[in-house]
């Protein structure tokens, strides 16, 4: 029986996951690095253990210090949020290994999902729509591979096989840039994620970014919660989602959550999971990459559903049984998701320090998710974001209203935030007829 849960993050998910368990009679632990002493994460969970220094590497990535907190302070099990450790395999069974719960999908389904390759194989098993693309093996000739590339179509995409995040990534438009941009992929894929193996996409122009939320339990049950279009981005990070898709017909979205159920079903999913797809100019859907763990952006499903993917994830992971049935999901309304950042709204250059007054909004429909406030300093160790502000009204204009509204009476003062740059968004033209693409904030520069 789970009595007490490590929380293996920092940040507002931290006390998202904190309040979480409150809710559900659970004792939480947090912990934080020496540069995270101060933050509201600690103060709110009933323990707290230092894990080291502010660089992540010697904190909140060291598996043998988190193990150590977990150890010493009693916990039963681990929650990994999200980034950080939240989809390394390696951490999952080193929890199993000291009988720790993990509370996330299985070591294994993590693996084969953090694979690209091996994920794409699978999702095409599955039933899902994939991009045509090519794995270069060591024993092929240049002008194997050539051909291959040419009869696949030309732009190309080279990913790594191990990645994400835009880094690895590689655009090929002709053949003369193969040889230089692959080999730079593989040096980059090397550096961030020590494996040089990649693998080449045809690239979809102009796509959007869709993504279904799905949700299993241990007795193989899974049920998706609907999609959000996470399209407006830069450097391939999220910006803004919402839920639902405002392009998406109805028989695409029933189609598009069908296949991400068979994909989590084929390999054993439970907990929440994220299947993303790339939506062409045609509305036709690919499978791009499945996510093994809660999103950033999960608040804009729950606030169209109502349910609570965070207490779910925590109650499957204890065994429980998902008591709804697919038609017992409904979506209400529309709920978009600004992700603040101290961050230039104009070069997006990293703005930590202090934070000298911090007025959050308020109203109906209006939620928050946020650890800083008046008197906080922002680090300049970590992820930049430092709040989400969520909306929920009953039409995407009236949401789109609403969050001008919230954006205009959150105050920050001391660094710079992007709310201008969110502000801006909100009242593009291109965005409120909701036909944006990943390439929004490029094409508007």
């Amino acid at each position: 029986m789970m009595k007490k849960v490590l929380i293996a993050n920092r940040g507002e998910i931290a006390l998202r996951i904190n309040r979480a368990c409150h809710e559900l009679g659970l004792s939480t632990v947090a912990v934080y690095s020496t540069a995270d002493a101060d933050a509201l994460h600690v103060k709110f969970a009933d323990e707290s253990v230092c894990i080291g220094p502010p660089q992540a590497s010697e904190s909140y990535l060291n598996m043998s210090s988190l193990l150590a907190a977990a150890e010493v302070t009693g916990a039963d099990a681990v929650h990994p949020g999200y980034g950080f450790l939240a989809e390394n395999a390696t951490f999952a069974r080193a929890c199993q290994a000291e009988n720790l719960c993990f509370i996330g999908p299985s070591p294994d389904v993590i693996d084969q999902m953090g694979h690209k390759i091996r994920a794409k194989e699978l999702a095409h098993k599955a039933g899902v729509p994939t991009l045509p693309s090519l794995v270069v093996k060591p024993e092929m000739s240049t002008p194997e591979v050539m051909h291959a590339l040419k009869e696949i179509g030309y732009p190309v995409l080279i990913k790594a096989a191990m990645g994400g995040g835009g880094r690895g990534m590689k655009l090929v438009k002709s053949p003369e840039e193969w040889t230089s941009l692959y080999s730079l992929a593989r040096s980059e894929s090397l550096k961030a994620f020590g494996s040089d193996e990649v693998y080449v996409e045809k690239y979809c122009v102009s796509p959007k970014h869709v993504e279904v939320q799905v949700l299993g339990d241990q007795s193989g049950k899974v049920l998706h919660f609907g999609e959000r279009d996470c399209s407006i981005q830069r450097r391939h990070q999220k910006l803004v989602e919402e839920a639902l898709c405002p392009i998406l017909e109805e028989s695409t979205r029933q189609q598009m959550g069908k296949v991400a159920v068979q994909l989590a079903e084929q390999v054993g999913y439970y907990s929440a999971g994220t299947v993303e797809f790339v939506l062409d100019a045609d509305k036709n859907f690919y499978f791009l990459e499945m996510n093994t763990r809660i999103q950033v952006e999960h608040p804009v499903t729950e606030m169209v559903t109502g349910f609570d993917l965070v207490k779910a994830q925590i109650e499957v992971a204890q065994g429980q049984n998902l008591k709804l049935k697919q038609s017992d999901l409904q979506f209400r309304g529309h709920s978009i998701e600004c992700r603040i950042l101290a961050e230039d709204p104009k070069n997006f250059q990293p703005c930590p320090g202090l934070i000298s007054l911090f007025h959050p909004p308020m109203g109906f429909g209006v939620r928050l998710e946020s650890t800083a406030c008046s008197d906080y300093f922002v680090p300049p160790y970590y992820d930049s974001m430092i709040a989400k502000l969520i909306v929920h009204a009953d039409s995407r204009v009236a949401a789109i209203e609403k969050m001008k509204q919230a954006l205009r009476e959150f105050v920050i003062q001391g660094i710079k935030t992007t709310i201008p740059l969110h502000l801006e968004i909100m009242d593009h033209p291109v965005f409120r007829e909701g036909n944006y693409d990943t390439k929004f904030l490029e094409s508007r520069a």
